[in-house]
């Protein structure tokens, strides 16, 4: 008998007369322990879905990118763990009775989570703080041409303190839904870091057709916002707008000191540039930003595959791992300065 209650999940102890009594545990003390459960798997629970909600949002999968390098490694591991927590919250929620194997999953998802955010830290996008910031303005004809072009120059100014400002002008009506485009163009620039965004509704295709009316317009923002670099398409390209916006541009910035070119996919074989800039750590959010123009998903240009592609090819002109590269038609070093 005494080996049979030694064996009892209940507690014994010898009393008088070599009698053994089993005592149950109190019934508010097996109470407290369900609360105690429960407020565990609770407290383990929200967080959890928190991150994964913040993880799969279009906004947070827009927060990692722009922060952080290997941004996707870094949201999918935290959605997994989040996820971990979460399905423990629910397991204990069916079957509040058998929480011992959950609890061990709650703790390494906990302690993963936290060497995440721990770890997070060093996987931050790394760029420079100017001393001297400059004004930057970027000219494109289409609502996707700076994303495609320069988004991540652009995006790598903004961080290290230069203000950037865009400038759009078609809302890309012949080539897709002119309202989702300017929609999509004036995310895209807040994306990439810029302070305004100016979008005009002059007919796409023919843009030619509008040259002294685009000149008047870049003439009054470069006078209102007197930046330091314009930025623009190069002459060196096939598309007609692209060209008649190279040709404005320099007209309304004619006594401008400091112009760069930029690479559309649209760009002649004899686009030869020699003003470069490490994007490292930039590419994904460069991708990110084009990928915002969804109206023009599955043209072959707007494919991950291929941006990646011509940013290796112009960083391996520099021994770097990625790069935009610009053709100069001016450029005065004390106008540019850190840039």
């Amino acid at each position: 008998m005494a080996g049979s209650a030694s064996r009892s999940c209940c507690p014994a102890h010898l009393v008088n007369g070599g009698a053994w009594e089993i005592r149950k545990p109190h019934t508010s003390q097996l109470h407290l322990e369900g609360i105690m459960n429960a407020t565990l798997f609770a407290v383990a629970g929200l967080p959890g879905l928190l991150v994964m909600v913040w993880t799969v949002l279009p906004t947070g999968r827009n927060w990692f990118v722009r922060r952080y390098r290997w941004p996707h490694r870094l949201r999918g591991t935290l959605a997994a763990l989040g996820g971990v927590l979460l399905m423990a919250s629910v397991g204990f929620a069916a079957d509040p009775k058998d929480h011992s194997w959950l609890r061990v999953l709650v703790l390494l998802a906990g302690v993963g989570m936290i060497g995440a955010c721990l770890v997070a830290p060093t996987f931050r996008i790394r760029h420079g703080v100017a001393t001297q910031p400059r004004k930057v303005l970027a000219i494109g004809a289409h609502p996707d041409d700076l994303e495609l072009a320069c988004g991540a120059t652009l995006a790598k100014l903004s961080d290290a303190g230069h203000e950037v400002r865009t400038m759009v002008m078609s809302a890309g009506s012949k080539g897709g839904n002119s309202a989702v485009r300017v929609t999509e163009a004036t995310a895209g620039s807040d994306f990439m870091g810029a302070s305004a965004v100016q979008i005009h509704n002059f007919q796409d295709t023919y843009l030619s057709e509008h040259g002294q009316e685009m000149v008047t317009a870049i003439e009054a923002f470069i006078e209102e916002f007197r930046p330091d670099v314009v930025i623009t398409h190069s002459r060196n390209d096939y598309h007609q707008d692209h060209q008649a916006v190279h040709s404005a541009t320099m007209r309304a910035a004619r006594r401008h000191s400091s112009i760069l070119c930029f690479e559309s996919p649209s760009s002649t074989r004899q686009f030869d540039p020699t003003v470069f800039v490490d994007i490292a750590g930039y590419l994904d959010v460069k991708i990110r930003a084009v990928a915002m123009h969804r109206n023009q998903k599955g043209k072959p240009y707007m494919s991950a595959e291929k941006v990646r592609s011509l940013a290796a090819f112009r960083g391996e002109q520099v021994k770097t791992s990625y790069a935009e590269g610009f053709e100069p038609v001016r450029l005065l070093g004390s106008a540019v300065g850190e840039f």
